[in-house]
């Protein structure tokens, strides 16, 4: 194990490009870097928007909104067994094709219920009431828009640009090789929350990509299971910063004691709160040492997605902003099938400790906001564990240029 002294390194040696400078908190409160992240990153970018588990058979679809685009997807499995990208909107006159209770289902064609346009899973234009009235209407052309989309481990993702400048797997790079090779398919259990917030979707994401909150916010639900002597703080074990994504190795203390329903949770299956055991059961590049103070590595794969691995378990984050000042949080805990009443126990305690979690630690979410909403205070300060945070801006501005362009003058 580790000496104390180790996790008091400083990460910023790896990354000095970094600097240890504050970080300007403009870019959660302006509404003109909002309106850049829009045209700059979430127009531009790869999203992720689910998995092929959620639509295993022909037919199946779900509908996700881009609020900050104004963009609604519809993302269906065809006839023909691919999984493609529609824009949710009519070619007669604009409407939505799925909306309201009916944007998650099964359907043998999309209608619109304003005036009947009918199209295929693939998009095509099958029916046009009183076509004969219309002039020179070509009924192939007349389809519905199709967004890129690809696919990477089971993972679905978006583009809404319609020439994407490289490949998903281009745009994911060395994240994933790091991921890749993950079971993700042997955890088709799903514990989905949601909430909407009063915050910017970047406080959102800060909050999940350092664990110097564990001592505080924590302590109680997990207790000693994120810190301990040697690492009273419960500093990253390991980071990694990458053009555009970026992971750490959150740290776990191999020698938390559970307390008593998580010991009897513990008997019938692995739980959230066990740490150090069954490393042997992650792909070689994950913790590849196999060393006991490893919690879970934490991934976060730019813009607004996270997915974090462990033993036993994944499970993701996503934040889709709303406004300048409101925040889609989505929570999914992936676990496997329970074979029996005592895996499922397992797993009501598992998933339940980690919904917990995410409750202490979206509670302080729209506090934080609300701090800094009155622009009083202009620069966060973050310490060298926060690393990730830092790296986030970084990439961030590297897209949307603001404050490049307002020192140049030039900012629209």
């Amino acid at each position: 194990m580790r000496t104390r002294e180790s996790y008091e390194k400083r990460f910023i040696d790896n990354y000095p490009d970094l600097g240890t400078g504050p970080v300007p908190t403009e870019p959660c409160i302006s509404s003109e870097y909002f309106r850049l992240e829009q045209e700059r990153v979430f127009a531009r970018t790869w999203l992720k928007v689910g998995r092929v588990e959620d639509i295993p058979a022909p037919g199946d679809y779900f509908v996700q909104d881009i609020a900050v685009c104004q963009a609604s997807v519809i993302v269906v499995r065809g006839k023909d067994q691919a999984i493609r990208a529609l824009h949710n909107v009519c070619r007669h006159r604009g409407n939505r094709l799925v909306w309201g209770h009916e944007t998650r289902g099964k359907a043998r064609a999309f209608q619109c219920r304003f005036h009947g346009w009918t199209y295929a899973l693939n998009g095509r234009l099958l029916g046009v009431p009183d076509e004969q009235m219309f002039y020179e209407l070509n009924k192939e052309e007349c389809g519905l828009p199709q967004v890129a989309i690809d696919i990477w481990e089971g993972f679905i993702f978006i583009n809404l640009d319609p020439e994407p400048g490289e490949t998903l797997l281009q745009y994911l790079g060395e994240m994933a090789d790091h991921l890749g090779g993950f079971p993700y398919a042997d955890f088709p259990t799903c514990f989905s929350y949601q909430a909407e917030l009063k915050a910017n979707w970047k406080v959102m994401l800060d909050a999940f990509s350092e664990a110097y909150h564990a001592l505080t916010i924590h302590g109680e639900t997990i207790g000693t299971g994120n810190f301990s002597k040697e690492n009273p703080m419960s500093h990253p074990v390991d980071v990694r910063l990458y053009p555009r994504h970026r992971s750490a190795v959150i740290y776990g203390n191999p020698a938390h004691v559970p307390g008593p329903t998580a010991r009897v949770a513990g008997q019938y299956g692995r739980t959230s709160m066990e740490r150090g055991l069954d490393m042997n059961t992650l792909p070689a590049h994950i913790n590849p040492d196999r060393r006991p103070n490893f919690n879970f590595d934490l991934n976060a794969i730019f813009p607004n997605f996270m997915l974090h691995v462990r033993p036993g378990e994944y499970f993701t984050h996503q934040f889709w902003p709303l406004d300048r000042n409101r925040t889609l949080w989505e929570g999914r805990n992936y676990l496997p099938a329970a074979k029996n009443a005592g895996q499922r126990f397992s797993q009501e305690y598992s998933h339940l400790m980690r919904r917990n979690a995410w409750l202490e630690d979206t509670t302080a979410m729209e506090a934080t906001f609300a701090g800094l909403a009155g622009g009083t205070l202009k620069h966060f300060l973050l310490s060298d564990p926060e690393i990730l945070i830092r790296h986030s801006y970084k990439v961030l501005e590297d897209h949307v240029g603001f404050q490049r362009e307002h020192r140049a003058g030039t900012c629209p």
